[in-house]
């Protein structure tokens, strides 16, 4: 059996591997978007299919007004004792001297039953890790962020026992490791094997010159030794590697010994003639995904089969391959609410604003803020997860100011965003305008607006074609417009966006806004999602 990476598509970053019996499970960030925390179930680690959102209440997770790329940073999820743990911080503050963070743990003994309230943990710095001991004692690790001027923000790896009885931190706080050379050592995660306390992080940051580390110790407390011939994985050093930024990684065995390990990647848009990937590795749009490698241990050491560079196909595991159904063709209808496909910004939206009761078989979205906003707003979306793929939606909305206005937005985040949308203009009444936000610079390009047959429905698609897309609109369902502008794939990713520091990927989906405080409603038909062969 042979899998193919990326394993899980779009933006998908920081997974963290856990097997409970013959069952395997992958979560991953989340970030802003709500539900917090995604969850992937596999039978032999080759095809994945989404199995929960654990963190799906405000007791759980309240990012309102969180930053662009606050929230949901690096979840761990265990299985331990008949249940599982999921451990998982909340950024609430990203620029500046400071990374304020609240470090989290919730449990349930089925993964898409309902998890309990958070028990708090810690707020030192983010990337926190339970690790369960032979002996049954709890451990967690955690990144120790140092807001000190003059000083390397990344002070080092902590270690603290967690008691679960009481439910709480306990004990001396040891930082256990302080690094390599490459810096920037995040994503914590210890392992036991053979007598060795194994302890797997992240350098180098989470970009193009992203890596993992491996060290050891006979000690849990350390000291830590980093494997010779270090690192474990990167693709710094490999820049025609089809799978870049390569790091923040986790590992599993197989009831049979096998072990592999998972690991979060980007993949550039192909690279245009005149390109070099030395100068430039490029823009990811489709963010960080989730890719495997196979590993191997040697002098008690582990290393990645055919590494340290990551492959794109490796040999799976000696289990049965267990397909599932991959279409890549999704038509969402709203008869039973809304896929679990979707997200929003931050928080739950209430049936006051998304609703699918209010006319049954339709999406009701009630508008609220803006794109711009870290709030409300009325907006879902689902990942990008190709670079080629065509989005539709069918859209009824009765603007009656210019303040009101709904459509089809694709989004990177509150500064990075483009939106085809029905709107209103004192003379022509209802109309489509197309607006865009480009690091915080506002446009509306189009030359002359669209005007929109009184009582029309108004049919809106999207068409991305690797490095550009663009909108089209219809009136009947059947014959489509193309609108003559081209927008740039490549600005809607980390890659792209101004200042660093974002770890999303781009969204497409529906939105209505309306800042006259009227609370429009807009209703959507259905969703269609098509992807096209590269």
């Amino acid at each position: 059996m042979q899998i193919t990476n990326p394993i899980l598509t779009g933006f998908n970053p920081d997974p963290s591997v856990c097997r409970a019996g013959d069952d395997y499970y992958i979560a991953v960030s989340t970030f802003e978007w709500f539900p917090g925390v995604r969850i992937y179930h596999s039978k032999d680690l080759k095809h994945w299919t989404f199995a929960a959102a654990p963190l799906n209440r405000l007791s759980q997770l309240n990012m309102k007004g969180n930053p662009d790329s606050g929230g949901v940073w690096a979840p761990q999820l265990s299985w331990a004792d008949g249940k599982f743990w999921l451990i998982y911080s909340d950024v609430k503050v990203t620029d500046g001297q400071w990374k304020d963070n609240h470090n989290y743990l919730v449990t349930c003994e089925t993964i898409d039953g309902e998890w309990s309230d958070p028990v708090y943990l810690n707020g030192s710095g983010f990337d926190p890790s339970l690790f369960h001991d032979e002996d049954g004692r709890k451990y967690l690790t955690n990144m120790v962020w140092d807001p000190r001027v003059g000083n390397h923000p990344f002070y080092g790896i902590a270690l603290q026992e967690y008691d679960p009885v009481q439910e709480k931190l306990t004990g001396d706080i040891d930082i256990i490791f302080k690094g390599t050379e490459h810096k920037l050592t995040e994503a914590p995660h210890l392992y036991k094997k053979d007598g060795w306390y194994y302890l797997l992080t992240a350098e180098g940051g989470t970009t193009y010159n992203h890596l993992a580390t491996i060290a050891r110790s006979r000690q849990l407390r350390g000291p830590y030794e980093v494997r010779p011939d270090n690192p474990l994985l990167t693709s710094w050093d490999a820049p025609d590697n089809e799978l870049q930024k390569a790091g923040h990684a986790s590992m599993v065995e197989t009831p049979d010994g096998e072990w592999f390990l998972f690991h979060l990647t980007g993949r550039p848009l192909p690279r245009r003639k005149h390109e070099s990937r030395l100068d430039n590795r490029g823009f990811c749009p489709l963010g960080r995904e989730t890719a495997v490698q196979r590993v191997f241990w040697e002098q008690e050491w582990p290393y990645v089969e055919n590494g340290p560079n990551p492959s794109l196909v490796v040999e799976g595991p000696d289990l049965p391959e267990q397909p599932v159904e991959d279409s890549r063709d999704f038509h969402y209808t709203f008869e039973h609410g809304v896929s679990s496909d979707f997200q929003t910004l931050r928080i739950p939206l209430g049936e006051d604003i998304c609703s699918t009761e209010a006319r049954p078989g339709w999406l009701r979205l009630s508008g609220r803020e803006s794109l711009t906003s870290s709030f409300t707003q009325a907006f879902t979306a689902r990942r990008w997860q190709s670079m080629s793929f065509t989005a539709e939606t069918k859209l009824e909305a009765e603007p009656v100011t210019f303040q009101q206005s709904a459509g089809l937005v694709n989004y990177y985040n509150t500064k990075n965003w483009t939106a085809l949308q029905l709107t209103w203009d004192e003379e022509k009444g209802r109309i489509l305008d197309l607006s865009t936000c480009d690091n915080f610079t506002f446009d509306q390009p189009l030359q002359e607006k669209i005007d929109v047959p009184e009582g029309s429905s108004v049919w809106l698609r999207v068409t991305v074609d690797v490095h550009d897309y663009w909108y089209s609109y219809s009136f009947d369902g059947k014959t489509w417009t193309d609108i003559d502008l081209i927008f740039p794939s490549y600005k809607l990713s980390d890659d792209y966006v101004e200042g660093g520091g974002f770890f999303t990927g781009a969204f497409t989906g529906m939105q209505c806004q309306d800042t006259s405080g009227r609370g429009m409603p807009a209703d959507f038909a259905y969703f269609r999602y098509t992807e096209k062969p590269l």
